[in-house]
């Protein structure tokens, strides 16, 4: 297929976007008509390709988010309107079709626009304003399109100053500018400062649609802001008729030189720049502008001088984006009023964004891809890096080999790559990530030894692979079908086919290292149907953890501190969109690694619930803010964020609607016992109180009971010290503010398995729930029994109690959100939690079994032996006020359990910088 394809299809889109939908015979009829002037040398395949791509994305929905909003927030918008002219969001809105974004999605994104833009202050006011607002969107999912249309419409709207900041690293500053100049600018500003040189020279995405306007753009795709250059450019400033754009490093240095331009600026009598309206956005907003430090007036410097430049206009405005509801915004400061004097908080406007419904994201891997038992669809565990590559490591480490799952990793990547081939994506760029090491000595080692082992399977491919079974006498060749059967096998191609094409596939696919001391570079060029995709294998640390976009991210090798879990999704580079390889992607990790995913997945989906709730409860987003601070995961992130200024840490959690569970149980022989007795007694008084007992299924049962039952267990439960929120005080200080109303009456589940073999040591008899564990890697002094989602019961267990009727009801209004796969649902706990009206308390039997292969390992005495005894509470939403309870947080066992944390070489270290 030639380029011809790509236009036929930017040009239906376009066509389609003011149009009802059309059946399918109408759709092919109209893209053939067209076909016969555009692109005559497509066949009959190639328009039944197309049509089958426009109905698929014709399938993708997108929500448009949730607001809160000030009490003062007074809309300006609507009534501006008929004096703007669009013309900067109307090129971009063209180039997003022609991009192939889904109609709904582009409309999506104009509303949602239209809705962040209607809460910036108004640039026709003259007097001074300033508006603080805070984007919350999700990982890889289009955050810089988002801010790019915003821009776009903030530029019409008559905002004349616009300055992006855009990550600590150049490699994320210079893609950030490359979109820019692409989305916003319409120009290549890497070439003559984007200076036009005769008619459509250096014309680029929106401007192709357009090229009679631009905005003035102060920095380049090669070079961040600089005095010098800033200073010759400024005569293209003029009277600000059109806008003027500066995206720079969050470095204290560029800043620190911004900062200086402007007061020069101001000294020398031009205050024109200063008295326009000025729009910052401050990408990745967790990470560097927040203040950090614990004294009351001392502030971080980055976090400092982004305030000093706020401060320097008469109008500014401040957006932040992030991808993680638990940034650090809401959960540093010590006391609760604090925060809200913080001046980046986003006092006037949080909105949080909706993922579209095609988005690969944190909870389809690792909530609806990841089973209790058995293989996941898309991860797999790394169990084979301490005798090779342990996670912890000196900086004097030397890496001899690989561990072998990182070479599968690698064979995977190769196969995933031919077998896109072959399914007619060549053009498009394909990439592999290795997160395994902080330190730049290590990202090299270990790039130097994949690219070895590249080569071998490079050379493998080009010398034998096309001697079809005679090849498979190469190792590497044997080695990467036995890979393609463990992991590709039902894909499509079969294996004969896929060593035919594996050479051309691959035999420019290169290793490269990503870091600040690194001349590697990731160079992703437009895709064009004329040529191949880039592949590559990209190795590093810190970053790949942070905005930068690895193009067509197929296969992941991720070896990090579980420390670090509240940024875990910021490292999440293989988020986004895998249209036509989904399939085809595979994640490996740690399975500690994988639980604190999915622990903080979970945490991320309720509090973008818990936005949309306050939306339409008229909340404030300092109330976000409180119920952020309030929510159990926030615990971690407060603790962390601590550790070294006290040997224990109170703070404060919310638990209305909220669900907690002991992944970890004690196993003092002492404590086991203990709470097994606990438990009988739990079962007699339930079977001898009288109390009305329906059975759900063999060996479950339900039970109403009042609230003293669950107290007294509670008060006699001894908890793991490592099981932060099961810690019985504050939870039954939580209910008993409540014992005489909301919470006193609580449905009892004693439930486990349906099959297998049931035990009777509580005097019922429950088929334990059984979890594998490898003996070797016990921790000291309790049984992690959570599991690879860090629950031990499961979602539908929260159905207990309800009717059919709520059952049905809360899955309906489940599967009818936009951002949901309605044609395999898989329904979370909190949906059932939102319809109860008592309380739920489960109580469980769990079974460690040792992994398969460790049964003989000498650390097998340290399990228990018998089943131990675990529970569960799900709460309903209270219809009091905010209320939060105390917990106290031993730093040292916090240590013992997460690690200590790993500053990335990057992080520490001068990126580099220009000096006017």
């Amino acid at each position: 297929m030639s380029n011809n394809f790509d236009q036929l299809m930017g040009v239906v889109d376009s066509a389609l976007f003011d149009q009802p939908r059309k059946t399918a015979s109408e759709l092919r009829e109209m893209i053939g008509e067209l076909a016969k002037v555009i692109a005559p040398d497509l066949d009959g395949d190639d328009i039944e390709k197309l049509a089958r791509e426009i109905e698929v994305k014709q399938g993708i929905k997108a929500g448009l988010g949730a607001v809160v909003d000030s009490a003062d927030f007074e809309p300006w918008l609507d009534d501006a309107k008929p004096e703007i002219e669009p013309f900067y969001w109307n090129r971009y809105q063209k180039l997003l079709l022609q991009n192939g974004l889904p109609k709904d999605v582009v409309i999506a994104t104009d509303m949602v626009t239209d809705t962040l833009l209607s809460r910036l202050g108004n640039p026709s006011k003259r007097e001074s304003w300033r508006r603080r607002g805070l984007v919350v969107g999700h990982v890889q999912s289009g955050k810089t399109s988002n801010y790019t249309g915003l821009i776009c419409k903030a530029a019409d709207a008559g905002y004349r100053l616009v300055i992006v900041l855009a990550g600590i690293h150049n490699n994320l500053r210079n893609q950030t500018q490359e979109r820019l100049d692409e989305g916003f600018v319409g120009f290549d500003s890497g070439k003559e400062w984007g200076r036009m040189v005769g008619g459509r020279k250096h014309v680029i995405g929106a401007g192709n649609f357009d090229p009679e306007r631009r905005p003035v753009s102060l920095t380049t795709r090669f070079h961040d802001f600089n005095k010098t250059r800033a200073d010759s450019d400024s005569s293209e400033i003029g009277a600000y008729v059109e806008p003027v754009i500066l995206v720079i490093k969050k470095n204290y240095r560029t800043l620190g030189n911004l900062l200086d331009w402007l007061k020069d600026n101001s000294v020398r009598g031009d205050h024109e720049m200063i008295d326009q309206p000025m729009l910052l956005i401050d990408d990745e907003a967790d990470n560097a502008s927040i203040n950090t430090k614990y004294g009351k007036n001392d502030v971080t410097r980055i976090n400092g001088q982004i305030r000093d430049l706020l401060n320097m206009f008469h109008r500014s405005c401040y957006v932040g984006y992030t991808a993680t509801p638990f940034a650090n915004i809401f959960v540093d400061p010590d006391q609760d009023d604090e925060m809200y004097k913080e001046d980046l908080f986003p006092n006037d406007f949080i909105i949080g964004l909706d993922a579209p419904s095609n988005y690969f994201g944190p909870t389809k891997v690792f909530s609806d891809g990841l089973p209790d038992e058995g293989m996941p669809t898309w991860l797999r565990y790394i169990t084979d890096n301490e005798d090779v590559l342990p996670v912890k490591h000196p900086k004097d480490f030397i890496v001899e080999e690989l561990p072998p799952s990182l070479l599968d990793a690698m064979r995977a990547f190769v196969l995933s790559r031919t077998i896109r081939n072959i399914r007619g994506d060549s053009h498009k760029h394909s990439s592999m990530l290795v997160n395994a090491s902080w330190r730049n000595i290590i990202q090299r080692q270990i790039r130097n030894q994949m690219h070895e082992a590249l080569e071998r399977i490079q050379n493998a491919a080009r010398i034998n692979g096309g001697l079809g079974d005679a090849g498979l006498r190469d190792p590497e060749l044997s080695a990467l079908r036995d890979v393609w059967k463990n992991e590709f096998q039902g894909a499509g191609p079969d294996w004969r086919e896929i060593q035919s094409k594996l050479h051309d596939s691959i035999a420019s696919a290169k290793v490269v290292e990503v870091n600040g001391n690194s001349t590697d570079q990731l160079d992703y060029p437009k895709e064009r149907k004329d040529t191949k995709g880039k592949a590559y294998i990209a190795v590093g640390g810190y970053s790949l953890s942070r905005g930068l976009t690895l193009e067509g991210l197929t296969i992941t090798w991720f070896l990090r501190n579980t420390m670090m879990y509240d940024t875990l999704m910021q490292m999440g580079r293989w988020f986004g969109y895998r249209g036509g390889y989904e399939d085809l992607c595979r994640i490996w990790m740690p399975a500690e690694a994988i639980g604190w995913y999915a622990f903080i997945a979970n945490a991320a989906d309720e509090l973008h619930e818990e936005l949309k709730t306050m939306e339409k409860a008229k909340a404030t987003p300092r109330m976000f803010g409180l119920a952020v601070r309030s929510h159990p995961a926030s615990l971690l992130v407060t603790a962390r964020n601590k550790l070294g200024s006290a040997k224990k840490i109170t703070t404060l959690v919310g638990l209305s609607n909220k669900f907690v569970e002991t992944s970890r149980v004690s196993i003092q022989p002492e404590d086991l016992q203990a709470n097994t007795d606990l438990a009988k007694r739990l079962v007699d008084d339930l079977n001898s109180g009288g109390f009305e007992e329906q059975r759900v299924s063999a060996g479950t049962c339900l039970f109403r009971v009042p609230v003293e039952i669950i107290d007294r267990f509670l008060a006699g439960w001894r908890n793991a010290e490592q099981s932060i929120t099961t810690d019985p005080g504050p939870i039954r200080q939580y209910i008993h503010s409540r014992k005489d109303d909301e919470l006193s009456d609580w449905d009892v589940l004693i439930t486990g398995l349906r099959n297998g073999e049931p035990d009777n040591s509580l005097g019922r008899p429950i088929i334990p729930i059984t979890r594998s564990i490898d003996p070797a890697k016990l921790p000291e002094g309790y049984l992690p029994l959570g599991g690879p989602k860090m629950r031990i019961s499961d979602a539908s267990f929260e159905k207990a109690g309800l009717t059919d009727e709520a059952i049905l009801g809360a899955e309906a209004d489940f599967r009818a959100r936009p951002d949901r796969n309605s044609n395999k649902p898989h329904y979370p706990g909190r949906i059932y939690r939102s319809a109860r009206d008592r309380p739920l308390f489960m109580l469980m039997l769990v079974k460690p079994l040792p992994k398969d292969g460790t049964e003989k390992k000498k650390e097998v005495k340290l399990m228990p032996s018998k089943p131990v005894v675990a529970w569960g509470i799900s709460l309903p939403i209270s219809k009091r006020p905010a209320e939060r309870v105390e917990y106290v947080v031993n730093t040292v066992r916090f240590q013992e359990l997460f690690g200590e944390d790993d500053d990335d070489e990057d992080v520490n270290q001068e990126t580099s910088f220009e000096i006017s």
